[in-house]
């Protein structure tokens, strides 16, 4: 079982405060700090519970088993917050973005914190079924550059985009164009939070140029009334959920 306490528990090393710089930094970003993962194995169901609460967390190596659990819990997220009932596939779009851009901003976050690309393998991260929440066990973290960064994000995500193709509707390039998006997004998110948004963007730029495959770049931003935008390469659905503030990216706006 998974053992996560009411408060993040306290961590020791240079990731975790690096980590907990980039929480402070981010508050869009939500994930908890944990010591410990699974004891005892995993049942075959993939779930994990905590047992002072009964949460069920569930590790990004079982999310296959379990996607369609979590889309269920977005859809009765969206239901509450926007008052509709989205379609199936608009549930599993929303959070695979939800899923992207936290994972990717995991690793990317670190390494634009701190020059180093954090080791975050499938088992030391977890999903809570009912906020869509994360909780992670840093691990280890080495230097890299922007090529090792973007294989290292793949290498993450790519199980991802597979559990998610069957409900969302999507082939494999629209997929990693989601991918795309959401890693460029969250490192400019991080600089916008950290008053250095030249610096991020024109860092994201460098990291995904042109033919950079699997993901769909270029970045491509640009300069629009007095500031950074760009046109995201694939749509996220916020649209369906919230007609009247459809995201600034949205490629429905082009």
């Amino acid at each position: 079982m998974l053992d996560l306490p009411a408060r993040p528990a306290p961590a020791t090393g240079r990731l975790a405060l690096t980590y907990r710089q980039l929480a402070d930094a981010c508050p869009a970003l939500t994930f908890s700090l944990v010591e410990e993962g699974p004891v005892g194995g995993t049942p075959a169901d993939g779930r994990e519970r905590t047992p002072a609460d009964g949460r069920e967390w569930i590790p990004a190596d079982r999310l296959a088993s379990a996607v369609e659990r979590l889309v269920d819990a977005e859809a009765a997220r969206i239901r509450d917050r926007h008052g509709l009932a989205p379609r199936p596939h608009v549930a599993a779009s929303r959070l695979l973005h939800h899923h992207l851009w936290t994972t990717s901003l995991l690793i990317s976050g670190v390494w634009y914190l701190e020059g180093r690309i954090p080791l975050l393998p499938a088992g030391h991260l977890w999903t809570d079924t009912a906020t869509g929440d994360f909780a992670l066990r840093p691990g280890d973290w080495a230097p890299g550059d922007g090529a090792a960064l973007r294989d290292a994000v793949a290498a993450h995500v790519g199980p991802v985009l597979a559990a998610f193709q069957p409900l969302v509707r999507r082939g494999p390039r629209a997929l990693w164009g989601m991918a795309t998006d959401d890693l460029l997004s969250g490192l400019w998110y991080l600089g916008r939070m950290l008053g250095e948004e030249d610096r991020a963007v024109a860092t994201a730029t460098a990291l995904l140029p042109a033919g950079a495959r699997p993901w769909t770049g270029p970045a491509n931003f640009r300069r629009e009334h007095g500031g950074w935008t760009r046109t995201r390469q694939g749509c996220c659905l916020y649209y369906a959920v919230d007609p009247a503030n459809p995201c600034a990216t949205c490629p429905r706006r082009a």
